[in-house]
């Protein structure tokens, strides 16, 4: 039987790379730490009462793993929707970004943000480690 390769197939619908990017990203996340879970499920409420760059801000600031990966993971995920590679630039650089963005763009980076985690919380609550 031969394997899918998921995550690289042109054909996909966007909502199909963002469950695929989740569901590698819950993976990693949840096997650095079972808060991972937690703080996914909490970041969309996060995000929609404080927005994004002040979230991520609170994420730099704590430090902790869990906070730290999923940083990592919606800027990653944020970068390649606007057409950057897939690899996490940095707190400092993205933040650069966002507070250079427009207003539309910034409205952009956070719609994907939410899409994504989506994906992400259902399916950080679902990995087993």
């Amino acid at each position: 039987m031969s394997t899918l390769s998921l995550s690289k197939n042109p054909a996909m619908t966007l909502e199909q790379q963002r469950s695929a990017t989740a569901w590698r990203f819950a993976q990693e996340g949840v096997a650095l730490s079972d808060q991972y879970k937690d703080l996914a499920k909490a970041t969309p409420a996060l995000i929609m009462n404080n927005g994004l760059l002040q979230t991520l801000a609170f994420f730099e600031d704590k430090g902790k793993p869990h906070h730290k990966v999923l940083a990592s993971h919606l800027r990653r995920w944020v970068m390649s929707r606007a057409g950057g590679s897939d690899q996490d630039i940095g707190f400092l650089p993205f933040m650069e970004i966002l507070l250079q963005a427009d207003s539309q763009q910034y409205r952009q980076a956070s719609e994907e943000a939410l899409l994504l985690l989506r994906w992400l919380r259902q399916f950080a609550a679902a990995v087993e480690v």
